[in-house]
């Protein structure tokens, strides 16, 4: 049944139907000739929305809309032009570096490339950078957010998984800025090849940085107080939401004062649109769950997987490239609902630790919104930049080869991943 109702699925897919729709429609199946009852279906979707960890999840959609509109980017831009600019590639760079600074506070990777693609994509034309190169910095850049704490993402997993979210937050942190290092180098590797300038022609000086960190403090300290809370127990991961949604209110409306009524509305707007979309995909996957749990997949699968190697790394290879050819076809929340509670049992049964596999599974299935032919993230930039798809693939590789070598990495060496999780929790 479960093979049937995964072609259906995929069936639905292809013909055009909405993710969310042919996750229902499938698995509805299971209901009405498997050996449960269909009332048992309605269960489980009304069931899937009474949960207080998922709280995070609206909540984190929330003050990521709340603090671009509060003005908070504005001022991160201009630390990431002065962190980054006077690299050769400058924009580039800052795009990267902008990133970075984003994943303290958004947590939305789609968001992140949406925005950077609307304030630095046209700049970074006007500049002479090729659109492929533009659009591939952006885009590719953009997975920084998803794995610096806050991501959405992770939430996701930890709450599917039965993970430490906390936990997951921290693991993040070494991954995502080596992902910063990985793809400034490979920016800069590039812009050297193309003759592509520095945005400033010096590196800032020592009162010109620490200016730029001071109008940006508010964004800078929010992760510090993000991980602080969740770290001494002031609050939960699904409360820490609610304090990120009220942080973006008072800095926005009392700090910095550009957070007005009218944008306000704005980003409640754009957060019930994501949420919507995020919920019904979660309500209908549940339906899924519980098929998964009844015909024992999570067992089944540990058995193949073991019958193939009894190396740890190299079956967890196998997952990850798995995982990243998947990414290429279905949204990255769409694989995390589905399969975190396939995956979890199958490698904490054989000797991983299920927060080194989140990081590098969140990592290898958010890339997938990078890469053709459906990458959401890929889309946006491409529409909003006007760049054909050829010319993005062509000048996204390198990007997506530094990213490829860091997951590597993170699998041969966890203790990238391990190291701060193990050292404060």
């Amino acid at each position: 049944m479960t093979a049937i109702v995964s072609l259906l699925f995929f069936v639905l897919m292809f013909l055009g139907m909405p993710v969310a729709f042919a996750i229902g429609c499938a698995s509805f199946l299971f209901y009405l000739f498997g050996p449960v009852p269909p009332a048992i279906a309605v269960q489980r979707i009304v069931s899937a929305t009474q949960s207080f960890p998922l709280l995070a999840v609206p909540l984190f959609v929330l003050a990521g809309h709340l603090m671009n509109e509060a003005g908070i980017t504005e001022r991160l831009i201009r630390l990431a032009t002065a962190m980054a600019g006077w690299i050769r590639g400058g924009l580039a760079q800052v795009a990267i570096a902008l990133s970075a600074l984003m994943g303290g506070v958004s947590g939305s990777a789609v968001a992140d490339a949406a925005m950077e693609a609307r304030i630095l994509g046209p700049a970074m034309l006007s500049r002479g950078y090729s659109r492929g190169f533009a659009s591939a910095a952006i885009a590719v850049g953009s997975l920084i957010t998803a794995t610096i704490p806050p991501s959405i993402g992770l939430i996701l997993y930890g709450f599917l998984g039965n993970v430490s979210i906390g936990r997951l937050f921290i693991a993040g942190i070494i991954p995502g800025v080596l992902m910063t290092v990985f793809l400034m180098a490979t920016a800069w590797a590039v812009a050297v090849r193309r003759g592509y300038q520095a945005e400033l022609e010096r590196p800032p000086r020592g009162g010109e940085l620490l200016r730029a960190v001071w109008e940006s403090k508010w964004a800078l300290l929010f992760p510090l107080f993000l991980i602080g809370g969740i770290r001494y127990g002031i609050f939960t991961p699904s409360e820490a939401g609610a304090f990120a949604v009220a942080y973006a209110i008072i800095v926005g409306m009392l700090v910095y004062r550009e957070l007005t009524w009218r944008k306000l509305v704005q980003a409640l707007q754009h957060s019930l649109a994501d949420t919507g979309m995020i919920m019904l995909i979660i309500m209908f996957s549940a339906m899924i769950g519980y098929m998964i749990t009844m015909e024992r997949v999570p067992q089944n699968a540990t058995a193949f997987l073991a019958s193939l190697s009894q190396n740890r790394y190299v079956l967890l290879l196998l997952i990850t490239a798995f995982l990243a050819v998947l990414g290429m076809f279905l949204e990255s929340t769409v694989i995390t609902l589905l399969l975190t509670p396939i995956l979890v049992p199958v490698v904490t049964r054989l000797g991983i630790d299920p927060v080194h596999f989140g990081v590098v599974m969140m990592t290898t299935v958010t890339l997938g919104g990078m890469t053709p032919p459906v990458g959401v993230a890929m889309f946006t930039v491409c529409g909003m930049l006007d760049c054909p798809m050829e010319e993005y693939t062509r000048d996204a590789l390198p990007f997506l080869g530094a990213v490829i070598a860091l997951i590597v990495l993170m699998i041969f060496v966890p203790a990238i991943v391990l190291v701060l999780p193990n050292l404060l929790f």
